[in-house]
């Protein structure tokens, strides 16, 4: 029989192949032209300038400068996002912008698309990146051709900090502490560089399991090993490949056991310098770099609840995590005249969490005084490196001047016209060494619920290592083209261009089990370092053995998007404005699964004789036009400036590569067992906006946005069957969802309350929004079984056999987020402070499943978050600034309940933070 199975070598070629403003923080002032003194500028007054650059937006647009930023206190990009209108944070890392989960939202650095860190998510975290590297953040939530078609909530542009206009030079150390860290934390040995972030071998996969595992066709069982052996030395014996396999599991890390370690602060240290220098009459040449360094331990202790019986199943989950974050960026500049300039930006960032927990519970195995712990070591680096390039051109003036020739051949050309070109590459890999969990059995106090021994669980794999490569690579290109024309009553700007994107993904998982099954109890209670000695491991008695898991978890997988975009942008006597395009895409993404240590068969398989092979299960394609209109009217009504913008646009939102696949795998962040879906398709998104903007001459500011997103197929996490205590999901398409609410958001100076009152200020914004998403076949609104969930809602209601099958909210949406922001400048701006307060409503967690009998369980729903931080800079000269940073001074914790049952809890604690900044 002909075999049409394909044997992949190269999976970056099969990867390729199947997916075939700056707010300025001074300001100079001149006295009668003797000299020049610089003086901090309020913020009140340096956020003009960003207001302006939203005003002049054909789409609804939303900014905050690195002046807010810094004012605000945020550390990362994602904890700066929260103060958006609409926008919540949700654990920790992922942006939901106006009800919708973080697939919903594009992020892009200086407008060109980077890779992700994370494992299981094409989504970028926005906790990797510092804010010291950025100048501003662009949150646009009305879709225009310019931007991917990817595109559900909004896209959040990271602008990095470019060129100085002169030398600048900036020094920073801070040193900060966590209440909820206790004096004492637990940890493990570790290497000699997890200071930097990044492990020295210490609990690297050793060289010598990686050439037995090529010498012995990928299996490591004695079994395996004796067939090889047989094949030269028909005498051996299964004896002599125990000997072996035991030799090679003496070369996993075990170096385990738990150390006591005293609580250290957390310290940080930033640095940048910058220069502009003139060349000749025409030339500018210019760099910025800048560095930082931060690192923490933070403590946490979360109580766990079991899923069909609360009150009787539960857990405490303590966790120890050594943060370590790295960035550092280059900006090269060149401009040759006015009209021309070229700028390269390199950014590098490292995050790395070295986390140690200890997990006791019981299940419905375990009653009265017996239980489990897991304690599991984990080190996950995270690196990302970005190069780009980019330029924008003119032909104006100077131009015209240099190139006299050019004067006569376009003058019918605008000045103004411009072309923008970019070029950007980016990869991102996520590194663990080593993953160990460890399984013991535990002894329970029955009245205190204290632990008071344990002992490693007798099995052959009660320790598992588990080792994880992430490669991620991006590669973006595009160039755009500006034609203005200004008439007597009327402005014209018509543009277009193409973009090209290629993101190639490969995810490598190895994991090994490792057991002393035959041991006494004595030997399984001792020290865990003890209990997977050598001895115990070449003890033949004791039947220990190192076995490769049955893991199928690693994949390919590939996009590439060819697209053409165009936009007429008509403006009339500076009171209507109408902006109208459409972006044409081409779409292809593929993923599969990937056995890299595959020996006698293919890595990849795909064989089209197969009667169950499905194309559709490892690709699919669109080609397809997305339009977009703007509608803006400008004019005086009740205020100095007045706009009324109405938008309207279709898009898509595409499943993650990982989510196209049918392997399973733990969710890093959730820790929930996650299976994929090869049936998922792209949701169609229909979006429309009505906002309203009032400037008013003493610069305080309101608006008013209605939005409203009807979402066909939308994709999403459901839960699923899987035992009482273990809650799984998997990705699906449900039939419907529908967004629609309101943002209000506004500034005012208090000076109307008399001369004291002048220094505050309020700033503030709140959304309010209803959504409701259909489960079942997309292709059947009246069948609700593909996606088997309960939408019990018990919060409202005494009866808790209701079941709302239709009328799902869509998970990690709340009904409302709150910002407010009471700020103080001093007379002379020599102090600022900020008291901020964030709050979001109640937020489905996920969707609720039913119990293996058919019992549905109540949704669980995250209880509201009260955020209460300040942030208070003194400026004692002009080149010396000192902070103080307080966050979560309510002590709020983070709670999730389920049928009005507390099912999750955990302490953040209140973070402090002292800083000192010297330059100029």
């Amino acid at each position: 029989m002909k075999n049409n199975s394909v044997t992949i070598k190269s999976p970056v070629l099969f990867a390729i192949a199947a997916a075939t403003m700056s707010w300025q923080a001074a300001f100079a002032q001149e006295t009668d032209g003797i000299e020049e003194v610089i003086v901090t500028g309020r913020f009140i007054s340096s956020s003009q300038q960003l207001v302006d650059e939203r005003m002049n937006d054909a789409f609804a647009t939303d900014l905050l400068g690195a002046d807010t930023i810094a004012r605000l206190g945020d550390s990362t990009v994602a904890a700066a996002l929260r103060r958006v209108p609409g926008l919540s944070l949700v654990q920790g890392k992922f942006v939901y912008i106006r009800g919708l989960g973080e697939r919903y939202s594009q992020t892009t650095l200086n407008n060109a698309q980077i890779p992700s860190p994370d494992l299981t998510r094409n989504v970028i975290p926005l906790d990797v990146f510092p804010t010291a590297v950025v100048e501003s953040l662009r949150v646009q939530k009305s879709w225009s051709p310019n931007l991917s078609a990817n595109f559900g909530g909004g896209a959040v542009d990271i602008r990095t900090r470019g060129i100085p206009d002169g030398f600048t030079f900036r020094l920073e150390v801070g040193l900060g502490s966590n209440t909820a860290n206790p004096g004492e934390l637990l940890t493990y040995p570790g290497g000699g560089d997890d200071g930097l972030g990044t492990d020295d071998g210490t609990r690297a996969l050793s060289p010598v399991i990686i050439d037995a595992m090529t010498q012995f066709q990928g299996s490591l069982d004695s079994q395996s090993i004796l067939n090889v052996l047989r094949r030269s030395d028909p005498a051996a014996t299964i004896q002599d490949a125990q000997a072996i396999n035991r030799e090679l599991a003496l070369e996993l890390n075990r170096s385990l056991d738990l150390q006591a370690k005293s609580t250290s602060p957390d310290y940080q240290l930033r640095g940048s310098i910058g220069n502009k220098w003139d060349v000749g009459t025409d030339w500018q040449l210019g760099f910025g770099a800048g560095a930082s360094y931060k690192t923490d331990w933070r403590w946490s202790r979360a109580r766990t609840f079991g899923e069909a019986d609360p009150e009787t199943f539960n857990g405490v989950r303590e966790e120890t995590t050594r943060g370590v974050n790295i960035a550092g960026t280059l900006n090269l500049g060149v401009t040759w005249t006015e009209d021309h300039q070229i700028e390269t930006t390199t950014l590098y960032l490292r995050n790395t969490d070295d986390e140690t927990e200890v997990f006791d519970f019981r299940n419905e195995e375990r009653s009265g005084a017996e239980g489990f712990r897991d304690v599991r070591y984990e080190f996950e680096e995270r690196n990302m490196l970005t190069n780009q390039v980019r330029g924008t051109h003119y032909l104006g003036d100077a131009t015209r001047e240099k190139f006299p020739f050019l004067d006569s051949l376009l003058s019918a050309v605008p000045q103004e016209t411009r072309i923008e070109w970019f070029y950007s590459d980016s990869t991102a890999e996520t590194n663990i060494p080593n993953r160990v969990l460890i399984a013991s059995q535990t002894e329970v106090d029955a009245a205190t619920g204290e632990v008071t021994s344990s002992r490693v669980r007798a099995t052959a794999d009660s320790a598992s290592f588990r080792f994880v490569d992430l490669d991620d690579q991006v590669e973006n290109y595009g160039w755009s083209g500006t034609l203005p024309i200004d008439t007597d009553n009327a402005f014209i700007e018509i543009s277009g261009g193409y973009d090209h994107s290629q993101k190639v993904r490969e995810y490598r998982q190895l994991e090994f089990g490792l057991g002393i099954p035959d041991s006494d109890l004595d030997t399984r209670a001792a020290n865990f370092g003890d209990v997977y000695s050598d001895s115990n491991i070449l003890n033949g008695a004791f039947n220990s053995e190192i076995s490769r898991q049955d893991d199928r978890d690693s994949y390919l997988a590939a996009t590439m998007t060819d697209a053409v975009f165009g936009q007429i942008d008509y403006t009339w006597r500076d009171t209507w404005r109408v902006a109208a395009g459409a972006r044409w895409e081409d779409y292809r993404q593929a993923a599969v699964a990937w056995d890299p240590h595959a020996f006698n068969r293919a890595q990849v398989e795909i064989d089209p004789d197969d009667p169950d092979f499905d194309p559709n299960d490892i690709a699919f394609s669109e080609d397809k036009v997305y339009p977009s209109v703007g509608l803006t009217y400008m004019g005086s009504l009740w205020a100095e400036t007045f706009q009324l913008r109405l938008g309207y646009s279709e898009t898509a939102v595409r499943p993650d590569l990982r989510e196209i696949t049918s392997s399973s795998y733990t969710d890093p962040v959730t820790g929930i067992l996650t299976r994929g879906n090869p049936g998922v398709v792209p949701s169609e998104v229909e979006n429309i906006d009505l906002r309203a903007e009032w400037f008013f001459s003493n610069r305080n500011s309101f608006t008013a946005t209605l939005f409203a997103k009807d979402i066909l197929k939308p994709i999403g996490f459901f839960e699923v069957p899987a035992s009482d205590t273990t809650i799984a999901r998997s990705v699906f398409n449900a039939t419907s969802a529908e967004v629609r609410g309101i943002e209000l958001e506004g500034l005012v100076e208090l000076g109307f309350l008399g001369d004291f009152a002048s220094m505050f200020f309020v700033q503030g914004n709140v959304t309010l929004q209803e959504t409701e998403l259909v489960p079942g076949n997309p292709g059947d609104p009246n069948d609700t079984g593909t996606i088997d969930v309960s939408c019990l809602d018990t919060r409202s209601t005494a009866d808790a056999t209701e079941v709302l099958a239709n009328n799902c909210k869509l998970p990690g949406a709340s009904e409302y987020v709150a910002n407010i922001m009471i700020g103080f400048d001093s007379p002379g701006s020599k102090h600022t402070m900020s008291l901020l307060y964030n709050v979001f409503g109640e937020r489905l967690f996920a969707l609720g499943r039913r119990t293996a009998a058919g019992v549905p369980l109540p949704d669980p729903y995250e209880q509201p978050f009260h955020s209460l931080d300040l942030t208070y800079f003194w400026y004692p000269t002009d080149t010396l600034v000192f902070k103080a940073k307080v966050q979560n001074i309510l002590g709020s914790k983070v709670e999730i309940e389920r049928g009005g049952i507390l099912v999750f809890e955990e302490d953040p604690g209140t973070s402090f933070l002292l800083s000192a900044s010297w330059g100029f």
